[in-house]
């Protein structure tokens, strides 16, 4: 069951309030979901949503002029059947664009990185101002997660602040996905996009225009809808590394119901450390109940090794 919490009562909250939102945090991410109250601005959302719209209706030679390939599909347009859920033999049935953090010139981790660190490729010549309004929309999704990671770290005994340093500069990318109409796939077999877990700590999802996500719980696949005013946090395998499996990965899929037509526009972002931290388990996540089960692992490294398993590296 994924239940709702309030991340703005944990942060004005006095202790009880706190507890009660950790609590609530922690029995939800049994499943590796859970629905958040948040102070996103609507508007923000609806100005990035309609232009993102208006990018993908563009005629497909035009969003190829935004793609990135040097990026490992971190930067820029992505088009469709091109990632993969790893061991599926169906490319996914979606479109992407994506964008991350804008790291100053002569940075190190721009050096060491070009990949994780590609400049955005803002279709602003086909769609002005999209830019700005896709800039801010990172930004303040990128600090929500920070501050929701806070109530995670809360739950885990740890300081607050334990996932704060490992964010600086970290890749986060944020990714807005068309799932296509169904009846318009080119054979049998596709899905908009195959089950999976993702690869970074956190992933926020603010809004979706249709449904179609689905989480795996037990042998069952159960619908995922975010009430209004909420937005649909899950875990990624980098979470359940650094927790010692205490917190899983939330294993989902993107899937229309049989007979649901047109097509599914969102946006998510998969909130990444630093590619230079180190995951290892937490101290207080190893115990009698969870024995030590997880070695040292580099994110960067880690990350990489997905990118290619996904056909996307």
């Amino acid at each position: 069951m994924i239940l709702d919490v309030d991340l703005l009562r944990f942060e004005a909250g006095d202790g009880a309030a706190r507890a009660a939102v950790v609590d609530g945090v922690r029995r939800s991410l049994r499943t590796g979901f859970v629905y958040t109250r948040h102070d996103l601005s609507s508007s923000l959302i609806d100005d990035a949503y309609a232009m993102l719209g208006r990018f993908f209706h563009l005629p497909a030679a035009t969003k190829r002029r935004y793609a990135v390939p040097s990026s490992k599909g971190q930067s820029g347009y992505t088009e469709t059947l091109v990632e993969t859920a790893q061991g599926a033999d169906k490319a996914d049935w979606k479109e992407m664009l994506n964008w991350g953090p804008k790291l100053a010139d002569g940075h190190p981790l721009q050096h060491r990185y070009p990949h994780r660190y590609a400049p955005p490729a803002f279709p602003d010549d086909d769609v002005p101002g999209i830019a700005a309004v896709l800039t801010t929309f990172h930004a303040t999704l990128a600090n929500l997660q920070r501050r929701f990671l806070r109530v995670i770290a809360e739950g885990l005994g740890a300081h607050t602040e334990y996932f704060d340093k490992m964010l600086n500069d970290g890749p986060t990318l944020t990714r807005a996905t068309r799932y296509p109409p169904m009846e318009h796939a080119p054979d049998s077999g596709h899905i908009w996009a195959g089950a999976h877990g993702d690869i970074n700590l956190i992933t926020a999802l603010p809004r979706a225009t249709a449904r179609g996500l689905q989480i795996e719980v037990g042998e069952e696949w159960i619908d995922a809808t975010a009430p209004d005013g909420y937005a649909i946090i899950n875990t990624g395998l980098m979470l359940e590394h650094v927790t010692n499996g205490v917190i899983p990965a939330g294993i989902h899929r993107v899937a229309a119901d049989p007979g649901q037509t047109g097509e599914r526009l969102s946006v998510v972002q998969f909130c990444h450390p630093t590619p230079t931290t180190i995951l290892a388990p937490m101290p207080t996540c190893v115990t009698n109940e969870h024995p030590l089960r997880y070695a040292p692992v580099m994110a960067g490294d880690w990350l990489d090794e997905v990118l290619h398993k996904i056909n996307l590296g």
